[in-house]
């Protein structure tokens, strides 16, 4: 059973930085692509970061860009999101997400940017 669980999320000040989490299993993670979405409140989900399945190419939504970064480790079996100069638009709940035969979703974790 493919679960993807996220973590890392809170509040921080703008141009802070956080680090999320997610820790993948029930499939064979590295021969997976593996991105992160979020969902800020009011609109719709949307893309952030995808990484390939060795890591050796991402890609970037190009309000991110410059500012985040994602990475895995195919030995722990985890992605991750390394988030800098945070800005209030940032503000959504982030999900992992993976595509094996279907749409997979972690349950999210909620990053907050506020003063």
């Amino acid at each position: 059973q493919v679960q993807l669980v996220e973590s890392g999320g809170g509040l921080v000040q703008p141009g802070g930085s956080l680090s999320l989490s997610c820790a993948a299993s029930g499939f064979t993670f590295s021969i997976r692509a593996m991105s992160w979405f979020r969902q800020a409140p009011g609109k719709e989900r949307e893309l952030v970061a995808t990484i390939t399945p060795a890591g050796d190419s991402t890609n970037y939504a190009d309000s991110v860009k410059g500012r985040f970064t994602i990475s895995r480790d195919n030995v722990k079996n985890t992605v991750y999101l390394q988030m800098n100069n945070l800005k209030p638009e940032d503000t959504a709940v982030y999900y992992c997400y993976v595509r094996r035969w279907r749409d997979y979703w972690g349950k999210g974790t909620l990053v907050t940017v506020s003063s």
